[in-house]
């Protein structure tokens, strides 16, 4: 029979969809049942934030592996005294009590995609003389809430497009697009005008499509995924005629926030209002689309959150890994997009509280 009958690790909900962000507080504990008297010298618990891209690329008879990682912190804290002499657990149940302060710099969202994943984990370990140690896993939710210049992604979008019609119809077409605003949360939805003068001989359909690109990179070389979200069809738009339009798409409820501010892994989101014509180059406009968490979307955070200046933090604990060298920029715009506010780095509302450290 196995003396560790058990080795469990668990932390306290701070809200309802079980989430963390920069500078909150991590507050749990960890569970050892013991079937008999052990001697343990070590005990401890992590908690780390990193981001692993990860493909390989057949060319001939080679297979090249492309691969890149970033952490974003390691915090770590001692369970029992670390010394020369064993530490003496008796048998039953121990609850060990920790708690972490998520450092308050920028950092990513958790992710998962084709090439790379963003994962954010409490682990604890026990280490005893000539076992096996024992390990303890339990994943976090890490949602950022660092989008600088939220103000700017708040304001209505335009855009507009021409297309002089090709050899197997006559005329031209003209749209003009308005959306309500850039930045939207999972759940809400996405206003859409469209003003269209169809002067052609050719029927068109109306179309609006959400799509997102998620970008891995590693040493040099990039691979991308992009797939649907969200699409709806309007009614065709007959030869000769003058329609406003009016189009609601709502953005799926779990939809994954925008990646801004991860240098190995982006996700951005776009949306595609265009003219389905049959044989003929479709005209379209292209407009960015960021993804933020509910709470910011309210305005009460607005011009409020941002990167954090790097600090001490760890609350009996300590970190070892160095600082990161800056926040990171944000992501560029799609090329074809017609407006975009550009975010930019902010100062905090408050200094992260500092600890000492090892």
């Amino acid at each position: 029979m196995s003396t560790v009958k058990s080795f469990t690790i668990s932390y306290n909900a701070l809200n309802e969809e079980d989430t963390f962000s920069e500078g909150d507080v991590i507050v749990g504990r960890v569970t050892l049942e013991l079937s008999k008297e052990t001697k343990a010298q070590k005990l401890f618990v992590k908690a780390k934030g990193d981001a692993n891209t990860h493909w390989t690329k057949k060319r001939g008879d080679h297979t090249h592996t492309y691969s890149a990682h970033r952490r974003y912190f390691k915090l770590k804290q001692l369970l029992i005294p670390e010394s020369s002499e064993d530490t003496v657990l008796p048998e039953g149940i121990h609850v060990f009590n920790f708690s972490f302060n998520i450092p308050r710099e920028s950092m990513p969202s958790s992710f998962k995609g084709s090439d790379g994943k963003i994962v954010y984990m409490l682990e604890a370990k026990l280490s005893r003389s000539w076992r096996m140690n024992s390990t303890a896993q339990k994943e976090i939710t890490f949602i950022s809430k660092s989008f600088p210049n939220l103000y700017s992604l708040m304001s209505p979008q335009v855009g507009s497009t021409d297309k002089k019609m090709g050899v197997f119809s006559k005329g031209q077409v003209h749209m003009d697009v308005t959306v309500n605003k850039t930045a939207f949360a999972p759940g809400e939805s996405i206003e859409i005008v469209t003003q269209i003068n169809n002067s052609s001989s050719r029927d068109m359909t109306p179309k609006f499509c959400l799509e997102q690109r998620a970008e891995f990179h590693a040493q040099g070389d990039t691979r991308t995924a992009s797939r649907e979200v969200g699409k709806m069809v309007d009614v065709p738009i007959k030869p000769q005629t003058q329609q406003k339009l009016k189009c609601v798409l709502k953005i799926p409820s779990e939809q994954v926030t925008s990646i801004q501010n991860c240098e190995i892994i982006k996700v951005e989101y776009q949306l595609k209002v265009y003219l389905d014509i049959s044989f003929a180059f479709d005209p379209e406009v292209l407009f960015p689309v960021v993804i933020i968490p509910p709470d910011l979307v309210s305005g009460s955070h607005i011009g409020a959150m941002g990167p954090y200046p790097y600090g001490a933090f760890g609350g009996q604990s300590y970190s070892d890994f160095p600082p990161p060298s800056g926040p990171v920029g944000p992501y560029p715009a799609y090329p074809q997009s017609v407006s975009y506010g550009f975010p930019g780095v902010q100062n905090p509302s408050a200094p992260p509280p500092a600890y000492p450290g090892n």
